[in-house]
């Protein structure tokens, strides 16, 4: 066999050549893996060496608060905040217990193009002694138990092996369940805080002090209007006082709060409840303020408090949203029927029916005419002492500018009515196929006020409808709907009697 030096030195050559080279890639694969390794760790090693910062509602320099119908409310928070150069672990207490971390946003107002908020933990585990005996399942603690004839303590070390339905220990010899006695622990875990807290780690381009800013949606904050109105005594004006009221379960105060309030539905996606909390008994507080200022945003409607205002925690308060006075006002009387009328014989209908009391006004004149957002309207009226008496209440929905307004009252005692049938007849089909059924009502009004009322009786009438007889006119309202309008002397009664034809 030849042997070729050369060829060999060649091979030799191109083997180190791609050692190098599978060398300088695994080099520079560690280098990619000590730089990601960096990049991705590097908040958590600072965290763990990095003592808090801690800010708190000392810090605040502003708060603003909108807040919507629907438990739920937007915060902004402004504080001055002295940071370090490069990473700090801030912990930004004072937040809602019901904040959604998820829509947390922190800007840095003094320095914005070079900050960088890296990560951010929202602490609800709230230190409480289940809480701690919890976080120390398989740690030791010390149980100091007294006793009772000497009054001499003495210590004794065990592990706490479980909290399921109780406290379990062990002991060097033996396993005991409950209290035994004092627990003692060696200190406080740092995921537990006195109160919920937002843990921002950021990179500051400076030091010094910083105006950061936290906004984030919150559940615990809502508000409705409630109105309260006085009809005067010939009933046909009024006097509308509209309030809002703020209530706030959201876990802590808001201290001369900036306060906005949206009317409007606005679109949330579903997601799960918010976190429960115990709350404690509201308490109430008013205020005879300036009316609010009323703008539009987006499809809603913006109201403005003019002035700063504290929301206390578990409170309700009231602020005033508008006042107005003489707002006319009528009052009308509906006998309302059923459809399930004209498909069949009804010999119990001559029973007491109930006429409804309505009053209606609309959303214009001096001092109204600002959109009024949804809420309930409660009405009263003096007596012959001039004492101011309830009269009914009734809920009512956004109502725009220039909209008429429409109040439910009650039952009226003095106006009854009686409904007779008298004829009903299937005139072709069957009852459940091709049905023609012709029938006939008399209404019986009676009125025992000392002055005459005009009632309006509105039957809906089914499928396809034609009116036969009639001792009144009647009107169509709708494709379904007819109203009669019947006039009844003071103590007296009146009568409509009428025909239909329906095809279902």
């Amino acid at each position: 066999m030849t042997h070729h030096p050369k060829k060999h030195q060649s091979i030799h050559r191109n083997c180190l050549k791609e050692f190098n080279q599978n060398n300088y890639f695994l080099n520079q694969f560690k280098v990619i893996v000590f730089v990601l390794c960096f990049q991705f760790g590097a908040a958590h090693v600072f965290a763990a060496e990095t003592p808090e910062k801690i800010s708190t509602e000392q810090d605040q320099e502003s708060i603003a608060l909108t807040i919507y119908n629907d438990n739920l409310a937007l915060v902004k928070d402004m504080r001055s905040v002295v940071l370090d150069m490069e990473f700090n672990r801030l912990a930004w207490r004072d937040v809602s217990a019901k904040i959604r971390p998820e829509t947390a946003l922190l800007r840095n107002i003094t320095a914005p193009s070079k900050f960088k908020l890296l990560e951010q933990n929202f602490d609800f585990d709230l230190l409480t002694p289940a809480k701690l005996v919890e976080k120390y399942v398989g740690r030791e603690i010390t149980v100091i138990r007294t006793n009772p004839a000497t009054g001499q303590e003495t210590s004794e070390s065990a592990m706490v092996l479980s909290t399921n339905e109780g406290i379990i220990l062990k002991f060097n010899d033996r396993i005991e369940t409950g209290v035994p006695g004092r627990l003692v622990f060696p200190g406080v875990p740092h995921h537990l805080r006195d109160q919920p807290t937002l843990l921002l780690s950021l990179l500051s381009p400076s030091s010094g002090k910083h105006e950061l800013e936290l906004s984030y949606l919150t559940h615990g904050l809502s508000w409705h209007a409630d109105y309260v109105a006085a009809l005067n005594n010939t009933e046909d004006h009024l006097d509308l006082n509209g309030l809002v009221t703020l209530t706030n379960r959201s876990g802590i105060a808001y201290h001369a709060a900036k306060l906005q309030l949206v009317a409007g539905d606005v679109n949330q996606v579903q997601s799960e409840p918010p976190l429960a909390r115990k709350m404690m008994a509201l308490t109430a507080e008013s205020a005879d303020v300036a009316q609010m200022k009323a703008e539009t945003f987006f499809d809603y409607h913006l109201y403005t408090v003019p002035y700063p205002t504290t929301l206390a925690e578990n409170q309700t308060k009231q602020i005033a949203l508008m006042s107005a006075t003489r707002v006319p006002v009528s009052k009308e009387y509906i006998l309302k029927g059923a459809d399930y009328y004209y498909a069949g014989k009804h010999d119990l209908l001559h029973q007491k029916h109930a006429v409804h009391v309505f009053i209606q006004f609309r959303n214009q004149g001096e001092g109204m005419g600002i959109p009024l957002p949804k809420g309930i309207i409660r009405v009263y009226k003096k007596d012959a002492l001039d004492n101011q008496q309830f009269v009914g209440e009734d809920h009512i929905n956004h109502t725009p500018k220039n909209e008429l307004v429409r109040l439910k009252m009650g039952n009226a005692f003095d106006i009854t009515a009686d409904r007779i049938q008298t004829d009903f007849k299937q005139i072709a089909g069957t009852p459940r196929y091709a049905s023609i059924f012709e029938t006939a009502y008399q209404i019986t009004l009676k009125n025992a006020k000392k002055e005459k009322v005009m009632v309006k009786v509105q039957e809906p009438m089914p499928g396809d409808w034609e009116m036969i007889s009639e001792s009144l006119p009647h009107s169509k309202l709708g494709a379904g709907l007819v109203e009669w309008k019947v006039t009844i002397a003071a103590e007296s009664e009146a009568q409509l009697t009428y025909r239909a034809r329906v095809k279902y």
